[in-house]
């Protein structure tokens, strides 16, 4: 790789992490206590999606659950004690073809690494209704397997009409007395596997030519109003005590994907089995490289791997 000329007062980090949620702090936790001195960048929503999730019972060693922004902040905490800096500012724009890698951000600053950790998460795509965005982490949810528990025998609905959908309507029968299921067009496009499963579950009812309008509530969903997309005519359910979108997730890619191979959506993709990328110093945690699981957990864990692996290879320029 080509040696990058610097300006004269120019600092270069040893790693610098983009992303705040578990995969990047559970990075900066390892790299840090590796006396590397990480740097974090935290983005626009420091803590990643679990700043907007309420209780959070399925991360490992919280016996009676734990608040997602207290979990967030707990870790925050933790990755500051062993001495990572945080910056609230994110990447605009990197170059990636020379040593060290440059990386603009959206404060107008040019920073300088050996290693980067690219973990700035996905975001689950939403309506764009106002009444939804209130409602976020109050009845209004993007993950089944994070919420579905909090709405054991009420009546729920779920947006989306592909595997997705299909998947989450399926699993949260678990949970819901009855899952109605939103789809703005008369068919799913989902496999026929998934769509078969939908059919056949008594508990799940599709609505065809259905769109949510509103969410209705004040403190906590307490209905929607939903439109026939052919007609346009609304009418209000009040029965519905919760909502799940399933229309898919944006990795936050952008400055990334120039430089690093991804897929037709946009998630970075590595090397198997690693968190290395093809570019040596770059490596991927978190949803960022994860379209199936999406679990704070799972990125926690893929944070650990990109740290090891980084330290591992700053430890090799050191020995050539």
């Amino acid at each position: 790789m080509k040696i990058r000329t610097l300006p004269a007062d120019a600092k270069v980090e040893d790693v610098i992490i983009c992303g705040s949620g578990p995969a990047g702090l559970t990075a900066a936790l390892y790299t840090a206590r590796a006396n590397l001195a990480p740097l974090v960048l935290e983005g626009m929503q420091p803590g990643g999606q679990l700043t907007i999730t309420t209780e959070v019972e399925n991360f490992p060693g919280f016996e009676h659950g734990v608040m997602g922004p207290e979990l967030m902040e707990t870790m925050r905490a933790q990755v500051q004690r062993f001495g990572t800096r945080l910056e609230m500012d994110e990447v605009v724009r990197c170059e990636l073809d020379a040593q060290p890698f440059a990386l603009h951000t959206a404060n107008g600053a040019t920073l300088y690494t050996r290693a980067l950790i690219i973990a700035t998460g996905a975001s689950a795509k939403y309506l764009g209704l106002p009444s939804e965005t209130r409602l976020r982490g109050h009845g209004v949810s993007a993950c089944a397997t994070c919420d579905g528990f909090f709405f054991r025998g009420v009546e729920i609905a779920v947006v989306g009409g592909g595997d997705s959908a299909a998947e989450e309507a399926s699993f949260l029968t678990k949970f819901a007395s009855r899952v109605h299921l939103l789809v703005r067009r008369d068919a799913l496009r989902a496999s026929k596997i998934m769509a078969k499963r939908v059919e056949d579950n008594p508990k799940i009812t599709t609505h065809w030519f259905t769109e949510v309008a509103e969410v209705l509530g004040d403190k906590d969903v307490s209905g929607l109003r939903v439109r026939d997309t052919r007609t346009g005519e609304t009418q209000d359910w009040p029965n519905i005590k919760g909502l799940f979108l399933a229309i898919g997730h944006q990795p936050n890619s952008a400055p990334f994907a120039p430089w690093v191979e991804h897929d037709a959506v946009g998630y970075l993709k590595g090397v198997p089995g690693t968190s290395k990328t093809a570019i040596p110093g770059v490596f991927l945690a978190g949803d960022i490289q994860d379209s199936v699981y999406r679990q704070a957990v799972t990125a926690a864990g893929s944070g650990c791997m990109a740290a090891i692996d980084a330290e591992r290879w700053l430890e090799s320029l050191h020995e050539g």
